[in-house]
């Protein structure tokens, strides 16, 4: 217990220990305050995006417990992943073990010999192995240090992954051991869902751990669909003003993906179509070609996707009204990985909507309102005439100041007339209040404008004195009213009650003392087709002489026998295809391009760019802008001093007051526009010369320099940071 209070206590203990089992060298985010919480045998709740390190903050205690940490999953394949990365960073196979049905009987027999030895830190089951009589007896006679639930929305018959078996866990938990420390975690829940989790585990005063569901860099828009072959027409061209660069339909049927995919073919785009009908070998082979680059564009239904990991996908279109915003979260979560653009448009129509609608009608009753209240959700979305990244992140219960979306949303990019609204939201919530908070929007609508519905008729409010009070607006005004009340948290839609809206403080306090409101009028989307082909939303970024230089810079590093990114990475030649540079200085002003690099590989650059501008007769801008402000450039300078007398990066990091993260970023940018770092005396203490040749070798047959990429394809024997210091050595000695 001693070893335990020394590692939560000491400063720099997690930290060492996080070395030591995993290679890394320091903690993401919030990973160390939910190690610490875990290791003090606290209830603990996580709600962390994919790839924030989510397994690690329960890998880590594990290990430093002492017992056995069981972790129940839902897949038999990600199991096998995790466990077999857990060995990956231990000479002792036994540390880690899973135990589930696609063991035979000397499998299991051997795994339970090693969890009585007490070899096993890890062990991963299945919800429906974790109710086996049989194994609940056997986890007993165990010393059980916690337990971590993954893919803990699986719990809420809300979440988009119900898993009846997991409603189950805590009662078999209870009768294993008594007051056993659990964690959950999840990539993605709303309130309700964290509710249902928290409140079906029985979790005792979690120490809630909630990531921001924030993507600054994808840009968020809805596009009317007033039939399908405006729609497809219209995705043509979208496609074909996007030339080259990585992209994903999503549609709900196999029959339109293969329509979408082959007019894209018919139309000089390499496009493929992907769905459960194609044979296994088809679907790899479709896969594979979009990942090395050999088709542009996929149109396929939502089982696309889970299986990849390709950083710069650049648009995600949804040719189909998706079924919940969560859906949708995760599918546009797809483009812009590496941190660069990343388009997400979907196409509404209400006829969508009825389609949905109808299919739901078929399920059980409680399915079908679960599902019916998640279609109203991605309704409001897409009518909606706020910004869209504030409605999506406040479905996920996040707060987000619209003025920082930075006209990242179509909304916001061309923003809609604002109307003063303090006597009509006061109208709005006093309506709600006077109803006794117990009804929908769609009734609420319905009582402001006097629209006599059955559901108002039942209930007799067609009788009430204020009746229609609002009957000089309609119904998408008061619709707009009542969900910007809930954007400014004047209401809140009680999910478990199918939508209900209820006031909030807020929101009484505003009855009693009105403030300034701004109102925007939700979108109506019509059948007119030149709704459609409206201008769009326009970026300085020349994408026809992107492509032009992505050819030059593979043309160029067959010649010189390097992997095209250490010619110039793709921001470079993005900026290039924005600022049009015709001179050496110029070039030398572009982002990640020194002077000696715009010697040393700019010529024929400039030569295509200057005939480019002549030959399209483009205005270039006036003067090239400056990427680096001086306080960037003074601490370049300290770093750059710093590495030439070998003081460690942790020092350097320590004496700039910024993370050894932050501190890579830096060196990065420094290697990448052309300045030479040797680090060779940081890299000899983590990493012996086999290892070093062996990374540096990949990444010379690398296509693309991605961390992630490389990892997997290096069998994931190296940690990021590994890595990531054998890539700035590369980059410094062949990039310059």
């Amino acid at each position: 217990m001693t070893e335990i209070t020394d590692l939560i206590e000491k400063q720099s203990a997690l930290t060492e220990a996080l070395n030591q089992y995993f290679g890394f060298k320091s903690f993401k985010g919030e990973q160390e305050a939910i190690i610490k919480s875990i290791l003090r045998k606290q209830d603990t709740f996580v709600i962390m995006p994919t790839g924030g390190g989510k397994s690690l903050c329960y890998q880590l205690p594990a290990i430093l417990s002492e017992g056995t940490a069981l972790v129940i999953s839902p897949l038999i394949a990600l199991m096998k992943n995790q466990v077999d990365m857990v060995r990956g960073y231990s000479s002792d196979d036994s540390i880690a073990h899973f135990l589930n049905s696609s063991l035979n009987r000397s499998q299991s027999k051997k795994v339970k010999e090693d969890l009585v030895a007490g070899h096993t830190k890890l062990l991963y089951v299945a919800p429906e192995t974790l109710t086996k009589e049989s194994t609940v007896k056997f986890f007993k006679e165990l010393n059980i240090s916690f337990v971590a639930v993954d893919e803990a929305h699986c719990i809420s018959e809300w979440g988009h992954d119900f898993r009846p078996e997991y409603r189950r866990i805590r009662d078999m938990l209870d009768e294993i051991q008594e007051n056993i420390p659990i964690i959950a975690l999840t990539a993605t829940a709303t309130p309700k869902v964290r509710a249902d989790i928290i409140k079906n585990l029985k979790l005792k005063n979690p120490n809630t751990f909630i990531s921001s569901f924030n993507r600054s860099n994808l840009y968020y828009e809805v596009r009317p669909k007033p039939n399908r072959e405006a729609t497809i027409k219209n995705i043509v061209q979208f496609v074909k003003g996007n030339e080259g660069k990585s992209g994903i339909i999503y549609c709900l049927n196999r029959k339109t993906t293969e329509e979408i995919a082959e007019t894209l073919q018919v139309n000089g785009i390499k496009a493929a179509a992907y769905h459960a009908g194609l044979d296994s070998n088809t679907r790899t082979t479709v896969q594979d070609q979009f990942l090395m680059e050999e088709i542009d564009v996929i149109a396929a239904t939502i089982a696309f996707g889970m299986g990849i990991d390709k950083p710069d996908v650049r648009f995600v279109l949804h040719f189909d009204v998706p079924k919940s915003l969560e859906n949708y979260y995760q599918e546009t979560g797809r483009a812009g990985r590496d941190g660069m653009e990343g388009k997400c448009i979907a196409y509404f129509s209400q006829k969508d909507v009825n389609k949905l609608d109808k299919f739901l009608r078929d399920k059980p009753v409680k399915e079908r309102e679960i599902g019916a209240q998640h279609l109203l959700e991605v309704v409001g979305y897409a009518e909606s005439g706020t910004c869209r990244r504030q409605f999506l992140l406040h479905y996920f219960g996040e707060l987000f100041d619209a003025t920082k979306c930075d006209e990242m949303c179509d909304n916001c990019a061309n923003p809609k007339e604002k109307i003063d609204g303090k006597d009509y939201m006061k109208m709005a919530l006093e309506t709600t209040e006077a109803l006794g908070e117990q009804f929908k929007l769609k009734y609420l609508t319905d009582f402001l404008t006097g629209k006599k519905s059955q559901e108002i008729i039942a209930y007799r409010h067609d009788q009430k004195p204020n009746f229609g009070i609002g009957k000089e607006k309609d119904q998408l005004f008061w619709s707009s009213v009542l969900r910007q009340g809930m954007l400014q948290d004047y209401l809140e839609k009680e999910i478990e009650n199918y939508g209900v809206l209820k006031m909030t403080e807020g929101g009484f306090d505003f009855i009693k003392n009105p403030q300034p409101v701004n109102i925007v009028l939700n979108h109506q989307f019509n059948d007119d087709d030149s709704a459609i082909n409206k201008p769009q939303r326009t970026v300085a970024l020349d994408p026809k002489l992107v492509k032009m230089l992505k050819d030059l810079r593979k043309q160029v590093a067959k010649e010189k026998k390097l992997p095209p990114f250490v010619i110039f990475q793709d921001a470079s030649l993005n900026d290039m295809a924005t600022q049009y540079p015709i001179t050496v200085d110029e070039m030398a002003n572009i982002v990640g391009v020194s002077k000696g690099k715009a010697l040393k590989y700019g010529k024929k650059f400039l030569k295509l760019i200057e005939q480019y501008v002549e030959d399209n007769n483009i205005d270039r801008p006036n003067e090239i802008i400056t990427k680096q402000v001086a306080k960037k450039s003074k601490r370049k300078v300290y770093i750059i001093q710093n590495v030439d007398k070998k003081i460690s990066l942790q020092t350097i990091a320590e004496g700039q007051g910024i993370s050894l993260d932050e501190l890579f970023e830096e060196i990065e940018t420094i290697v990448a526009s052309g300045t030479k770092l040797n680090i060779d005396y940081f890299i000899n203490d983590y990493l012996d010369e086999d290892q070093q040749d062996e990374i540096y070798d990949y990444f010379m047959e690398a296509e693309t320099d991605d961390l992630e990429e490389a990892r997997k394809e290096l069998d994931d024997e190296y940690s990021i940071d590994d890595l990531r210091l054998i890539r700035v050595k590369f980059m410094s000695e062949l990039a310059n």
